[in-house]
């Protein structure tokens, strides 16, 4: 199957490759053992990415977005990754939003929210996940059902990323009772209206620079034009953003994997046994040879998803591969790089130990990794 680069110039992703490189060098990774021991919102720092263009990339520019495509967007990704992946995460998560609203929104919904958004003027959260609703969304118990010429929500949702202090979400409920999945809608809601309240935020293992709770909605009224796209298409809707997700959430594991590389080749380099740098071992050698494979071979998996994406070709198979492929490599290769700084990297202070950490969510947001394999099965079998 033939994929072409859709830009014209590949110069273009020259340019925002060492754009987003510059930054999280200079400017993310720097912080980012301070953003993880205190858990820390960098509000700041995500000002400044909205001035770079950098979230809600794919979004056309009279829109506030950077007009650029996925591949583009698979790029950023892994660039800010390498800098703290609570960085890249937050750009996923504006791109979810920021794509669903275009995609499916009215001129006004688009004039309302998407600048704002992608200024990061507004803060964004994506409401589907329940207790009893995780990978299985055809679960979901809350409620969006008429009232007066609008609508009254009622639910809770559980681990929703920006949960503390978003200002809007999308939400995901249920506006027929007896369709399951065919009665689901989206709707844009206003996070500080009566009605809505929010948990404590939850202390996580990884990522922590990304605020995670959840959000309770009591007979939360909304205006008729809180919905969003069309009445029981909500299902479809969300399905539709999830392959351009789950590219997102590939590059980002490959960020993660690709800073564990550097930094276990520095510390072989300078760390000496027997009287030599470790990099002499052939052991060694080996382990940081495998990395590099499979490190290359999850950024391959990830820009052909993207690639088939913007070619307008059937890519859930390859998104699904690449998000799997390339988290669990993550997951691997950031434990092959504690390993390589041995006791020092079991440590707290030291990068690989919070790169361990922040790669393992990455194995379950965003579909877990057994519901992508069953993706992929159900493909194949076609």
């Amino acid at each position: 199957m033939l994929i072409e680069l859709p830009i014209d110039s590949v110069d273009v992703y020259g340019q925002i490759q060492e754009m987003t490189a510059d930054f999280a060098r200079e400017q993310i990774r720097p912080q980012a053992e301070r953003f993880d021991r205190e858990e820390e919102f960098p509000h700041d720092l995500f000002s400044q990415m909205a001035e770079l263009g950098l979230f809600g990339i794919t979004i056309p520019e009279n829109y506030g977005g950077g007009g650029v495509d996925t591949y583009g967007y698979a790029i950023v990704m892994e660039e800010l990754s390498k800098g703290y992946s609570s960085v890249a995460d937050q750009c996923g998560l504006v791109e979810l939003v920021s794509s669903l609203i275009y995609q499916y929104g009215t001129e006004s919904q688009k004039e309302k929210y998407l600048q704002s958004i992608t200024a990061f003027q507004t803060k964004v959260a994506y409401c589907l996940t329940e207790a009893e609703a995780g990978s299985d969304l055809s679960a979901i118990k809350t409620t969006a059902l008429p009232h007066g010429s609008g609508w009254k929500l009622d639910g809770a949702k559980l681990w929703i990323n920006n949960a503390p202090l978003a200002d809007v979400g999308i939400v995901l409920a249920r506006t027929d009772l007896d369709k399951g999945h065919r009665g689901m809608s989206v709707f844009v809601v206003d996070l500080h209206a009566p009605g809505v309240s929010r948990g404590p935020k939850e202390e996580k293992m990884g990522q922590r620079g990304s605020h995670v709770g959840p959000l309770f909605f009591d007979g939360v009224e909304l205006p008729e034009d809180a919905l969003l796209g069309e009445l029981h298409r909500g299902f479809y809707m969300i399905m539709s953003v999830l392959e351009k997700g789950r590219v997102g959430i590939g590059a980002l594991a490959v960020g993660i994997a690709q800073a564990g590389l550097e930094a276990a080749l520095d510390y072989a380099r300078t760390r000496k046994q027997f009287g030599s740098p470790i990099a002499d071992f052939q052991g060694i050698q080996w382990n940081l040879a495998q990395m590099a494979m499979e490190i290359t071979a999850a950024r391959g998996l990830v820009h052909r998803a993207a690639l088939l994406l913007d070619n307008h070709k059937p890519a859930t198979e390859a998104s699904s591969m690449a998000k799997c492929y390339a988290s669990d490599m993550a997951v691997r290769q950031t434990a092959e790089a504690l390993q390589i700084f041995g006791g020092s990297g079991y440590i707290k202070g030291y990068e690989v130990e919070r790169l361990y950490r922040d790669a393992k969510i990455t194995q379950i947001y965003e579909g877990t990794n057994q519901i992508q394999r069953t993706i992929i099965a159900r493909q194949l079998l076609k």
